[in-house]
């Protein structure tokens, strides 16, 4: 179903069933899955790939190249997953660098005026509250939550199920399963909420408890606390939070 009023271009691969709206661009290289939505005034333009049942809400735009000052005319790419919903005045660039993707995993939900730049690599479940912005090569992991207003550095990790509170700005990593908030931000705690919700057993949410401890309040520099943590963890989600603190990151861990 394609609204007369769209400009869809005749190389476009448009899978069965996906809906465009009034208005609607679409561009050459894109490819759009099947039950798909753009509902109105949407553009998707670059080489960019939208998964199955995608919805894009009004006048968000998709692909569009990268603000980066060393962006070319390169050959880059944009991938959104099934399911992700974008909603109105979103906008996400492509990568800046030839044969690179900025990519978003399935089941997100960008709220309105969210923005992803180039090279951000977001994973499945994530949600972004209304203006939540992240700047160029930031990852986000699996169902991690952004509040409103969050402004995020260049190169930043943002931990699975982690929450970053409204209005904060983050200039460092925060890690997995805690809950960061301030400007300038600070780690508050676990994110105890978000970890029921998700149905995290109650010994792992005591071992995630435990180490947050080690980390924050034992007086442990970083190196010390990883240490700690090597022998204290035994579960999965504590095994994942040390991993995060052992990789190599740009931005170092937020204290």
């Amino acid at each position: 179903m394609i609204h007369p009023t769209a400009i869809v271009h005749p190389s476009a691969s448009i899978t069965y069933g996906v809906e465009i709206g009034p208005y609607c661009i679409v561009g050459e290289n894109v490819t759009i899955g099947a039950g798909s939505k753009l509902l109105a005034h949407v553009v998707v333009n670059g080489h960019t790939t939208l998964g199955e049942e995608v919805i894009v809400h009004p006048f968000a735009s998709i692909g569009g190249t990268s603000q980066d000052r060393k962006a070319a005319d390169e050959i880059s790419y944009t991938s959104i997953g099934n399911r992700t919903i974008i909603r109105e005045y979103a906008s996400i660039h492509r990568a800046t660098r030839p044969g690179r993707t900025t990519a978003i995993g399935e089941d997100c939900l960008l709220l309105a005026y969210t923005h992803i730049a180039h090279d951000c690599q977001v994973g499945n479940g994530v949600t972004m509250s209304n203006l939540a912005q992240l700047a160029g090569q930031c990852v986000v992991e699996d169902h991690a939550g952004i509040g409103g207003m969050v402004g995020v550095h260049q190169d930043v990790r943002i931990g699975g199920y982690a929450f970053v509170g409204g209005m904060s700005r983050i200039t460092r990593d925060v890690p997995p399963y805690f809950l960061a908030e301030g400007n300038p931000c600070e780690v508050h705690g676990l994110n105890s909420v978000g970890l029921r919700r998700r149905n995290f057993t109650a010994d792992t949410i005591a071992e995630l408890k435990n180490a947050y401890k080690l980390i924050y309040r034992s007086g442990n520099n970083m190196r010390q606390a990883i240490e700690a943590l090597r022998g204290e963890v035994g579960s999965d989600a504590g095994r994942h939070l040390l991993a995060f603190l052992e990789a190599p990151s740009e931005r170092g861990i937020l204290k």
